[in-house]
């Protein structure tokens, strides 16, 4: 049996493994849903905060709500996608966004 002081919990290694892929991706886009209000938020990651999420939010459920930046908690997100170059692109949903109306 393995002393808890020399181990790390599996939540313990989950955050410390999100955190450092969002720092990695500070100034990318991404998509998030939570399961709490307002559940979805596409917008570019600014910083990392501890076990916050900086993001400067283009869109979310809410639209007044958007334009904004908001704080996310890493615990809260169920599911992310961040847009790295490699794969699917993220669609803008707005018609009025400044790299929709550039490509």
């Amino acid at each position: 049996m393995t002393n808890q002081s020399e181990s790390k919990s599996i939540n313990t290694m989950r955050e410390e493994a999100l955190v450092t892929y969002f720092r990695k991706n500070i100034g990318r886009r991404v998509f998030i849903l939570t399961e709490s209000f307002p559940f979805m938020f596409i917008g570019k990651i600014k910083d990392v905060h501890g076990d916050m999420v900086v993001l400067d939010v283009e869109t979310t459920s809410v639209p007044a709500l958007e334009g904004k930046v908001w704080n996310v908690h890493i615990d809260s997100i169920d599911l992310f996608y961040v847009e790295t170059g490699i794969g699917a692109k993220i669609p803008h949903l707005k018609n009025n966004s400044q790299e929709e109306a550039s490509t």
